[in-house]
C-alpha cells in the first residue's frame, strides 16, 4: 500500500529531472528554424515613418548578394546592448544589413537609431509583429542571414557578440555568397 503511494512522487521526480536537464543543457540561441534553406516569406513593410531609409519587401532579396536581417525594437534592452556590435558588423561585413523594427513606434525607433547610429540600409516597420511571426521570430533581437538567392541560411536568437560575429556570422556570410 505504501509503495503505490510513492509511484506518483517517483514519476514527478523523473519528469522534473528531464525538465531540468533540458533547461540547463539547451542553448536558447540555438532555436531551430523551420525556415532555414527556404525562401524568405512574402512580405512588404513600409519604412519607419520619418527615417531616411526605405522599407523592405521580399523582392529586395535574392539579388545575388547575401543580406543580414536584424529584428530589433527600441524597448528591447538586449537590442541596445548588441547595437555597437551591429555597427561594427556593418563596417566589416561588406553586405547590406536590413532591420525589421518590431512592435515599436516610429518616434521611438527614430530616437533609438539617432542615438546609437543606424547600421541598416533598409528599415521596415512591423508595428503588429505579423511579418516577424512569418519569419519565425521568437523574440528580439534575432538575426538572420539570407543568401544571394533569397533563402534563409542562418538564424541567431539573442544579442550578437563580437565572438559570435567572428565565429559564426562572418563564416555564415562567406558560405552564403
Amino acid at each position: 500500500m505504501r509503495f503505490t503511494a510513492l509511484i506518483p512522487a517517483g514519476l514527478f521526480v523523473v519528469l522534473a529531472g528531464f525538465f531540468l536537464v533540458a533547461i540547463f543543457r539547451g542553448d536558447p540561441s540555438r532555436v531551430p528554424s523551420a525556415l532555414i534553406g527556404r525562401y524568405v516569406p512574402a512580405f512588404s513593410l513600409d519604412a519607419v515613418e520619418g527615417l531616411d531609409r526605405p522599407g523592405m519587401a521580399s523582392t529586395d532579396f535574392g539579388q545575388g548578394k547575401p543580406v543580414v536581417v536584424n529584428v530589433f525594437a527600441s524597448w528591447c534592452v538586449p537590442c541596445r546592448e548588441e547595437h555597437p556590435v551591429l555597427m561594427e558588423l556593418k563596417a566589416v561585413a561588406g553586405v547590406p544589413i536590413y532591420g525589421i523594427n518590431y512592435k515599436d513606434s516610429p518616434e521611438a525607433a527614430r530616437r533609438f537609431l539617432g542615438e546609437l547610429g543606424n547600421p541598416f540600409d533598409r528599415v521596415g516597420a512591423d508595428p503588429k509583429g505579423r511579418v516577424s511571426i512569418d519569419w519565425g521570430v521568437y523574440g528580439v533581437p534575432e538575426t538572420y542571414i539570407v543568401d544571394g538567392k533569397g533563402r534563409i541560411a542562418y538564424k541567431h536568437v539573442g544579442p550578437l557578440t563580437p565572438d559570435l560575429i567572428d565565429g559564426e556570422i562572418l563564416p555564415a556570410l562567406r558560405a552564403a555568397r
